[in-house]
């Protein structure tokens, strides 16, 4: 398994050999980083300047002085950011079942020191998957709802009614309009909806 393009794994440790480690460790699997030596370093930056855009992960360290790793984690939570930026915790041994807990409230994995680099670097990659899947998701969403609101208010009443199956006769008697008018209707829609059917249609509202 390969990262996506332009990925990014955000290293949070306030241990400078773990970051520095972990810094090179992506080198040389070809995955850019950017390390931070607390929590509230990274928190300084996602409230500064960070718009997610590209996929990304966290490796996130349970313990630190100031806010703790899971302090963070249950912000990121709050914000509704842990899928798009799934965390992988760092701990050691006395911290595992604070960090399997924290798996089970949406944490992506953790990892306990000393950890196994191809083991770490194999879940790294997966939460960067995970990241480009959401991403692209959200991408496809923000898109048919630009479309959706394009269309007029009476094709918005034609489209509902062809999804639901039902056929042009019906629904220019439900709207009481000509069939032909429905026609133009249902061309307009599946044109500014860029769809070749109902079907098409249908699935692609379904996932918005």
């Amino acid at each position: 398994m390969q990262p996506p393009l332009n990925a990014t794994v955000y290293l949070i440790d306030d241990d400078a050999s773990v970051r520095e480690a972990l810094a090179w460790l992506l080198r040389s699997r070809h995955v850019p980083s950017e390390s931070f030596d607390s929590a509230e370093a990274f928190e300084a930056m996602l409230h500064r300047s960070f718009t997610p855009a590209q996929p990304c992960c966290l490796l996130l360290d349970v313990r630190m002085p100031g806010l703790s790793g899971l302090a963070l984690f249950e912000r990121l939570a709050q914000r509704g950011l842990t899928q798009l930026m799934p965390v992988i915790f760092l701990t050691g041994h006395a911290d595992v079942p604070t960090a399997v807990d924290a798996v089970k409230r949406g944490a992506f994995d953790f990892c306990e020191k000393p950890f196994s680099d191809n083991a770490l670097v194999d879940r790294i990659e997966q939460a960067l998957q995970q990241s480009a899947r959401i991403l692209q998701a959200r991408s496809a969403r923000t898109s048919v709802q630009s479309r959706l609101a394009g269309l007029t208010e009476r094709e918005q009443d034609v489209m509902r009614l062809v999804v639901q199956g039902l056929p042009n006769k019906l629904i220019a008697d439900q709207l009481n309009i000509s069939v032909r008018t429905v026609e133009v209707h249902r061309s307009r829609v599946f044109d500014k909806m860029e769809v070749k059917s109902a079907v098409e249609l249908t699935n692609m509202l379904r996932n918005i």
